[in-house]
C-alpha cells in the first residue's frame, strides 16, 4: 500500500515531535520506520531582530503564539490525525528554560490526554542521530555500532563517542561555542540577525592569508573548544581597521562590504574551522575512529562541510554529514531519537514528573 506520492503507507508507531528549546517553534512526525511524514519549523527571526539576539521572555510568548498552527500543519502534511499518534516526545534541555517549559509541557499534556507513551528528549541526543535522518519518505539509516558525534551549534561545540547506545563526552564547550561566537563578531559588525549565516556568506569572498589567526588549544593539553581567545583577538582586529576608518556600511551587507573587512572574516573563520579539525585530529590520535556525524546549526557553515568532507577523505573515514534541512533545531530529530529509544526497548517516561532543565549532562 502506498501514499500519493508513492512511498510505502506509514507503518506504526506513528511519533510526535516536539522542539522549543530555544527561538524555533517545532513539530514533526516520523513512522516507524524513520521516515519523516511532516517536518515543520516556525522561526521567531523577525520578532528577535530589533534586538540583535534572542529575548528569552519573547521566544517562550512566541511558541505559545506558534504552537497551534505549527501542530495543525504538520498533521495536516503527514496525512494524520492527532488520535492516530502512539507516542509523543518532546524536548526536555538544555535550552532557555521558558522556551522548554512550553514545549515540554504540551509534550506531556498531549501524551497524557492520548495515552500516548512518552519521551522527555535530550536536544543533543537529537542532534547526535540526526545525521542519519533520510531525506522525506527515506527510512532513516542505522548508524553504526560505534561513532564519533561532532554537534556544533549556536550553545555547543562538542565531541562524543557513541556506542551501543551510550554517549561519552569527548571534547565539550569551556567558553563561548563556535556558532556563538560568529554571531558576537557578526553583531559587533552591525549585521542582521542571525549573524552567523552573514558572517559565513560574507567570508566567502574573502582571502584568509591576509589576515590569518592562530589555532586556540588549551594550556592544560586538553581536547576541550576554546573560542573566546578568538573572539577577543577578532574584535581587536576590528577596532584596529576602524581606527584606520575601515567600517562596515550602515546601510547593511548589500550597500558594499569593505575588503580589510571580508579579508578579516575569512581569516577568523578558517582559525574557527582549525580548530575543529585540530581537535578531531587529537582525539583520533588518542582514540582512534572511522565512523564520524556532523551536525549542528553550524554544520551548515560553508567551510566546515568542505573542510571536513576533505578530512575525511583523506584519513578514510565515514562522514555522515547532516543535512541542511535538519542542522538547525527541528522537531523531526527529536522524534527521531525517541524512535532509537522505542526500539532499544528504553523505558518511557513520566509525563506527570518529566522536568525541564536549562543545562543537563547525558
Amino acid at each position: 500500500m502506498r501514499d500519493e506520492q508513492g512511498h510505502p503507507a506509514p507503518t506504526g508507531p506513528l511519533i510526535l515531535g516536539i522542539e522549543t528549546s530555544c527561538d524555533d517553534t517545532a513539530c514533526a512526525v516520523l513512522d516507524g520506520r524513520g521516515r519523516v511524514l511532516a517536518s515543520v519549523v516556525s522561526s521567531q527571526l523577525d520578532v528577535h531582530r530589533p534586538f540583535g539576539g534572542v529575548v528569552p521572555e519573547i521566544a517562550s510568548r512566541e511558541h505559545l503564539r506558534n504552537w497551534l498552527p505549527v501542530e495543525a500543519e504538520a498533521l495536516e502534511r503527514a496525512g494524520i490525525e492527532l488520535s492516530d499518534v502512539d507516542t509523543v516526545a518532546a524536548t526536555r534541555g538544555p535550552g532557555l528554560i521558558g522556551a522548554l517549559l512550553v514545549g515540554l509541557s504540551l509534550g506531556k499534556a498531549l501524551a497524557y490526554s492520548l495515552r500516548a507513551s512518552f519521551h522527555a528528549v535530550h536536544h543533543l541526543e537529537g542532534h547526535i542521530y540526526s545525521p542519519y535522518l533520510g531525506a522525506a519518505g527515506e527510512p532513516a539509516r542505522e548508524p553504526p555500532a560505534s561513532f564519533v558525534a561532532l554537534v556544533v551549534s549556536g550553545g555547543h561545540t562538542s565531541l562524543y563517542r557513541v556506542a551501543a547506545g551510550s554517549v561519552t563526552a569527548l571534547a565539550e564547550t569551556r567558553d563561548d561555542a563556535m556558532g556563538e561566537v560568529f554571531d558576537k563578531v557578526g553583531k559587533r559588525l552591525g549585521l542582521p540577525y542571525p549573524q552567523g549565516p552573514v558572517v559565513d556568506r560574507l567570508a566567502e569572498s574573502g582571502d584568509p592569508a591576509m589576515h590569518p589567526f592562530s589555532v586556540a588549544a588549551c594550556s592544560d593539553g586538553s581536547t576541550d573548544f576554546s573560542y573566546s581567545g578568538l573572539k577577543s583577538q577578532t574584535l581587536l582586529a576590528i577596532e584596529a581597521l576602524e581606527r584606520q576608518g575601515v567600517r562596515a556600511p550602515a546601510g547593511g551587507v548589500d550597500d558594499g562590504f569593505p575588503r580589510q573587512l571580508t579579508d578579516l572574516l575569512a581569516g577568523f573563520r578558517v582559525a574557527a574551522v582549525g580548530q575543529i579539525l585540530d581537535r578531531l585530529e587529537r582525539v583520533r590520535s588518542s582514540e582512534p575512529f572511522d565512523h564520524l556525524a556532523v551536525s549542528g546549526g553550524v554544520a551548515a557553515n560553508r567551510l566546515l562541510r568542505r573542510e571536513i568532507t576533505r578530512w575525511c577523505a583523506d584519513r578514510d573515514v565515514e562522514l555522515e554529514l547532516v543535512s541542511l534541512e535538519y542542522s538547525g533545531d527541528n522537531a523531526a530529530m527529536i522524534a527521531h531519537a525517541a524512535l532509537r529509544r522505542e526500539r532499544a526497548g528504553a523505558a518511557h517516561d513520566d509525563p506527570l514528573e518529566a522536568e525541564a532543565a536549562s543545562r543537563i549532562a547525558f
